[in-house]
């Protein structure tokens, strides 16, 4: 069985940093992708950044101020978010598109961390 699990959100001022992060772990083979979407109040769930093993990509909304890494032996992903605003306000979701033993290829979404940024 495969789990996502996030830690790193919180409570931080305009302007201010956070880092969160995501591992992975159960009967993994492969892991193709892994990223990050959001979800706020009254809002769909938006793609915040991803990253496989030759690229990155982000929301227009976060370039220049969220950078997405990966430590693929620890299998785990990581998102620092700088320069935070109040419109970064939302759930923070880990994805992961992945092979696992016995399951085959699918995705998997972790159970979620909230950045609350206050101005």
């Amino acid at each position: 069985q495969v789990q996502l699990v996030e830690s790193g959100g919180g409570l931080v001022q305009a302007g201010g940093s956070l880092r969160l992060s995501c591992a992975a772990s159960g009967s993994i083979s492969i892991i193709n992708g892994m990223g990050w979407y959001r979800q706020a109040p009254v809002k769909g769930r938006e793609l915040v950044a991803t990253i496989s093993s030759d690229r990155t990509n982000y929301a227009d909304s976060v370039k220049g101020r969220f950078t997405i890494s990966r430590d693929s032996a620890k299998k785990t992903v990581y998102l620092q978010l700088d320069s935070l605003k109040p419109e970064d306000t939302a759930v923070y979701y880990c994805n992961a598109d992945l092979y696992s033993f016995g399951t085959g290829r699918r995705n998997y979404w972790g159970q979620g961390t909230q950045v609350t940024v206050s101005s």
